[in-house]
This record gives structure tokens, sequence and C-alpha cells, in this order.
């Protein structure tokens, strides 16, 4: 437990010891991210920095469920045009096709998903004939 200010002792040399201290164990070290440089060292300036860093983190989406498949499934889209081996677009597009599946089965709320399970073997040939070109 971090100790208490002393009576007398400015609270800016007060922080200042307890940062240096903890420097020299070493204990900054441990920290995720240590020696990489920030991800938004460059980005502009945003006050809900936080707030969307956690709402990524948690795995939140802004977007009805609906709409977040359909991003989804755009997404897929591109990782086949990406993909080096075929095992990696089937592996793609039969995840996307599992959660289409169940929102077919059970609609989520929002808008209407206007969705339909890709052709595995048809998006496997254009891959092919892509790769061929």
């Amino acid at each position: 437990m971090t100790e208490r200010k002393p009576p007398g002792v400015s609270f800016e040399s007060f922080v200042d010891r307890q940062i240096r201290e903890a420097a020299d164990r070493g204990e900054f070290e441990k920290l995720p991210g240590w020696g990489k440089p920030m991800a938004s060292l460059d980005a502009p300036y945003d006050e809900l920095w936080w707030i969307k860093g956690k709402l990524h983190r948690e795995g939140f989406s802004p977007l009805p469920p609906s709409l977040a498949l359909r991003k989804e499934a755009e997404d897929a889209l591109e990782k086949v045009r990406e993909a080096r081996t075929e095992r990696q677009v089937r592996a793609v597009l039969t995840e996307v096709n599992e959660k289409i599946r169940a929102a077919l089965l059970r609609p989520p709320p929002g808008p209407p998903l206007n969705l339909t399970e890709f052709d595995v073997d048809a998006a496997v040939a254009d891959w092919r004939a892509a790769r061929g070109a």
C-alpha cells in the first residue's frame, strides 16, 4: 500500500520521490507496451480517447448487432481478398457464416439483417481466379 504523505512535505516532491523509487525498482519495466511507441502519438487529440479505448477493449460495438454483423461480413470479404491460402479463405467464411446462420435463426435487434450465408465454394473459386490473374 502507498504510504501517506508526511506533513510538511510538498505534494509534488512526495509524488516525484515515489515515482523515482518505483523506477529504480524497475516496476515500470513490467508494464505492457514498455519500450514501444505510443499508438496514438500522431493522432489528433480526442478528449474521449479513454472511453473509446475502453469500449474497444471490452468488445463493445456502438452499432446495433445487425449492422455490426453486416460490417463483419464486409470485413470478411476483405480478409478473403488478402488470404494467402485456400484454408484461410474457408476459415474466414465459415466463421462469419456461423454468425450469419445464428442471426438468421434468431434475428438481432435493430435494422433488418439483409444478409445470406456466403457460398464458400464459389468464393474459393473466385479467390483462385483472382490469384491466377
